[in-house]
């Protein structure tokens, strides 16, 4: 889903927002005093990421850990941004207040991409995400082409990207030991260009 910018009237309040969200048929992003509209995705995008989170879930069950869908909103604490991800995971997952709306800890984000929202997931997004304490994984999944990019987290700080090519490809989550399959992930999803390399690429990112 992208997000689109409203008519800033004034400052909204992070207490304004959420009465606002309640009511409203629609989800927004918050962020700074700003709320953004999420227009709705496509059905090759909600395909992609209703798989990934079918088969999180199936992997995870038994755990503390669970997959949470788009409806599920993020916090991040650290900045103040409150969004909706296409897919996230938390173990033993904790929440601002009883009202569970905005989740704070989650481990591992996923974000299927769009024309309109690539660059945005790609960097600003990613920037607010990197400061998540808990996050240890981040993962972008292209819908024009079989390709993913896993970003995880280093221990010095930096961020390791492992690239994925191909319906051949799999790859693990390592911080919740879950296996996810190109195969899976783009089941019922035509593309007009196959790649047929799996091969994954490895790039050192300090981002």
């Amino acid at each position: 889903m992208s997000a689109q910018p409203l008519l800033k009237r004034e400052y909204i309040t992070p207490e304004e927002y959420i009465e606002m969200e309640i009511a409203s048929d629609v989800k927004h992003e918050y962020f700074d005093g700003e709320i953004f509209a999420m227009t709705g995705a496509p059905a090759r995008h909600n395909r992609i990421a209703m798989s990934i989170s079918i088969r999180l879930g199936a992997q995870l069950q038994g755990t503390p850990c669970e997959a949470f869908g788009s409806d599920q909103r993020v916090k991040v604490q650290e900045s103040g941004l409150r969004t909706y991800p296409d897919v996230s995971i938390a173990c033993e997952p904790r929440f601002e207040n009883e009202k569970q709306l905005d989740l704070l800890n989650p481990l591992v984000i996923f974000e299927v991409l769009s024309p309109g929202t690539a660059a945005y997931d790609r960097s600003e997004k990613f920037r607010h995400y990197r400061q998540i304490p808990s996050l240890r994984e981040y993962v972008l999944i292209e819908t024009e082409r079989a390709h993913i990019e896993h970003f995880i987290r280093q221990e010095k700080g930096g961020w390791l990207l492992l690239e994925y090519d191909g319906m051949e490809a799999e790859f693990r989550l390592a911080s919740v030991e879950c296996v996810l399959r190109a195969a899976e992930i783009y089941e019922r999803v035509v593309f007009t260009e196959e790649i047929s390399s799996s091969r994954p690429i490895v790039e050192d990112s300090q981002v």
